[in-house]
């Protein structure tokens, strides 16, 4: 009995001492969570709501606004910065006593930069402002294609990989120039509130 309670004893530490020697099953880590990418081109359109001043009259522009709007973004992990371009219809038009000045189009060019939270993105942007001004009278009617600056806030969330929704801001203050219709130099500054989609290629 002694015997085999010993060979029983050495068999197992045998044993053990060869599984010892066994090479450690591999071990497989998770796969890394992949998070949102905001990098790449995309095209879009938005829609929104424009409101406004006439500098040096009293006419308030307003009306709806949209159209196209295209861009590129980089992206270093929660970072993401690029450029944006859009080309807008305006309705924004108000008259007052004998004048009326209305924006029947304008358009952006702007950067932006922001913080990615996954699939949802927070910006800021701004860059120029350009488009048309028009005054007129019950006699003159001027259009004057003009240059300005444009800033703005918005946000960006990401609904598909390549497809995303967006709501934003945007402050925008064209150059004044000389409208015979007033016999002076008046100018827009205008509010703009839009919401938009936008395709990732």
């Amino acid at each position: 009995m002694r015997t085999l309670v010993v060979g029983a004893a050495l068999l197992t530490t045998a044993g053990l001492a060869a599984a010892a020697d066994l090479p450690a099953s591999p071990y497989y880590a998770p796969a890394p969570y992949t998070a949102y990418s905001w990098a790449g081109p995309y095209l879009g359109a938005d829609v929104g709501y424009q409101w406004g001043w006439i500098s040096y009259n009293q006419t308030r522009p307003h009306g709806v606004a949209g159209g196209l709007e295209g861009g590129y973004n980089w992206q270093r992990q929660h970072l993401v910065y690029g450029l944006e371009a859009d080309i807008q219809a305006s309705g924004a038009t108000d008259t007052f006593a004998p004048w009326q000045f209305s924006n029947p189009w304008f358009g952006t060019l702007r950067g932006r930069v922001g913080y990615a939270a996954n699939n949802v993105l927070f910006y800021g942007t701004a860059g120029l402002a350009f488009g048309d001004v028009r005054g007129q009278n019950a006699l003159t009617t001027q259009d004057v294609v003009t240059l300005g600056l444009a800033a703005g806030v918005g946000v960006e969330v990401g609904l598909t990989p390549h497809l995303s929704a967006k709501a934003e801001w945007l402050f925008m203050d064209f150059a004044n120039n000389y409208f015979a219709a007033t016999g002076t130099n008046n100018g827009l500054t205008a509010n703009l509130v839009r919401m938009g989609v936008n395709y990732r290629f």
